[in-house]
């Protein structure tokens, strides 16, 4: 069975799909006005019934014995401050920013804050999560280090990570025209006129004050595999392949859905089209001797949407979280650039190859939707103080069988120390289920954005994203801190980004009070 990209709206909003790339390379479309997406309505859709509740109080409603004594950073999408909060709501410390958030924010322990900043100034790709500014700001707000990274052939989006040796992973668009797509074993019918955008992550060491320089680097496009075209690269039987990824992973023709199928297609198009998403420079083409048309609903070349990446420094692991194929990825950083293009080398044998995937395995032949776990997810991160290797994802849970609603899992990986990664031949990487899970749906649901973090108390810390909403509960799920973002909207939505509700947050971090980084911006 393969996987169905007829995915609910509001996924679709923020993966950002768009037939037409923004700049000055790009005909400009009439743009229809944008829903009002703070409004009950357009509310009801992305979050739970009592976070969508306009009456709702905000700051903190929960401030119980239990949390961790500490603070809260967050950086909401429609503002361009960065706060921190104590844990009765009050704002301690304030950044201010030349730029609304490319996403992530991070308190570094000499008290610098590391953030992605979104470049509206002259962009070149269209979508949810577009950054393109790299930069540490200094407690007073004064930048201290800035690099650029959004040109025509490739944009930072959405996270970045601080590496224990002051260098910073970086995910990243690279632009694959419509050709190179097709030439790579694409069904042409996946491709429109933008082609597609697969994701590469950059290690990059700060030049102060501006620059970097790419000492280390990974690209999806080194490892693929098809079974499209057999005149085509890397053609084989996808499911000999689990370390490789398929070029036609999230597409399914027009003629191999169903009606039902067909008919939400058609009104995913008219709704995307009123906000702004539905391509209208992108014209329907005969075919001709070269083949079929792009296929014309299939507009985005977000690929992947690469949302999230975490570093394990005692493994040396990267973790990936692609919400697009519903599946989190880990990759081998102990490889050399040269390695990681490759299927060999690196401690682990395997050059750049997945070396453990885990969420939807349809994706590479070893199951079928009932084996499927994750629902356009975010943040996973590793559980370094877990005795055998753990992860804690966020899973949005828009489009489950049993209803949407959000859930944050613990995932106990398979994998030995000397050995590696294990799975049965043909079967799905384990685990089979996760070890401890959260759930609320008339309570907690977020479609899209997202985070959870494990504390050093033992309690786990959620943000609900699309509410901004952030709370802490202890391992037996009780919520023992409960905050309701009251802060941002000050900034308006560009079109070549989706737009979100004011008081949204891509992410919250919570900070033990003893955290070196809140002690030197509050001493």
């Amino acid at each position: 069975m393969e996987i169905r990209p007829v995915l609910p709206l509001v996924l679709l909003l923020l993966s950002g799909c768009s037939g037409s790339e923004a700049g000055a390379d790009a005909k400009e479309p009439a743009e229809p006005p944008r829903p009002d997406m703070d409004s009950p309505e357009f509310l009801r859709q992305i979050m739970s019934p009592a976070e969508a509740d306009p009456d709702a109080a905000r700051g903190v409603t929960v401030n119980e014995e239990g949390a961790l004594d500490g603070y809260t950073l967050f950086a909401p999408l429609t503002s361009t401050k960065v706060y921190l909060v104590d844990n009765s709501g009050e704002v301690v410390h304030t950044w201010e920013a030349d730029s609304a958030p490319g996403a992530c924010v991070y308190l570094l322990d000499d008290g610098m804050l590391l953030r992605a900043g979104r470049e509206d100034e002259d962009p070149h790709f269209n979508g949810g999560g577009i950054g393109g500014r790299i930069q540490k700001l200094a407690p007073d707000g004064t930048v201290a280090w800035h690099h650029g990274l959004a040109d025509y052939d490739e944009c930072q989006h959405h996270d970045l990570e601080p590496l224990p040796n002051g260098n910073v992973l970086v995910t990243v668009w690279e632009r694959k025209s419509a050709e190179e797509a097709i030439a790579a074993g694409r069904d042409p019918r996946g491709v429109g006129k933008v082609g597609l955008w697969p994701d590469s992550v950059y290690e990059l060491a700060p030049i102060l004050p501006t620059g970097a320089e790419v000492v280390w680097e990974w690209h999806a496009w080194d490892h693929l595999v098809q079974d499209f075209d057999p005149e085509k690269p890397n053609y084989g039987v996808i499911a000999d392949h689990p370390g490789r990824i398929d070029v036609n992973a999230n597409f399914v023709p027009e003629e191999e859905l169903s009606e039902e199928e067909k008919r939400a297609r058609e009104e995913l198009e008219k709704q995307m089209a009123a906000i702004g998403y539905g391509g209208g420079d992108v014209e329907e083409e005969e075919e001709n001797d070269d083949g079929p048309p792009p296929h014309q609903w299939d507009k985005s070349g977000d690929w992947l949407h690469t949302n999230s990446v975490d570093y394990h420094p005692e493994l040396d692991l990267i973790v990936l979280s692609t919400p697009e194929l519903c599946e989190l990825w880990v990759i081998d950083h102990s490889t050399t650039t040269e390695e990681a293009a490759g299927s060999t080398g690196g401690r682990w044998g395997r050059g750049g190859d997945l070396l453990w995937r885990w969420g939807n395995p349809v994706t590479y032949g070893a199951g079928d939707e009932d084996d499927r776990h994750l629902y356009y997810q975010h943040n996973p991160t590793w559980l370094l103080a877990a005795e055998d290797l753990r992860l804690l994802v966020f899973n949005n849970g828009g489009g489950r069988p049993d209803g949407n609603y959000s859930s944050v899992e613990e995932l106990v990986l398979p994998f030995d120390p000397e050995r590696g990664f294990l799975r049965e031949p043909g079967e799905p990487f384990g685990p089979a289920e996760p070890a401890w899970s959260y759930s609320d749906p008339d309570t907690f649901f977020s479609a899209f954005i997202s985070g959870a973090q494990r504390l050093p108390n033992g309690n786990t810390f959620v943000c609900s994203g699309t509410a901004g909403r952030l709370f802490e509960l202890t391992p037996e799920k009780e919520i023992v801190w409960d905050f309701l973002n009251p802060l941002g909207g000050e900034v308006e939505t560009p079109a070549h980004t989706p737009g979100a509700p004011k008081h949204a947050l891509f992410r919250g971090t919570r900070l033990p009070a003893d955290h070196p980084g809140v002690r030197a911006i509050l001493r």
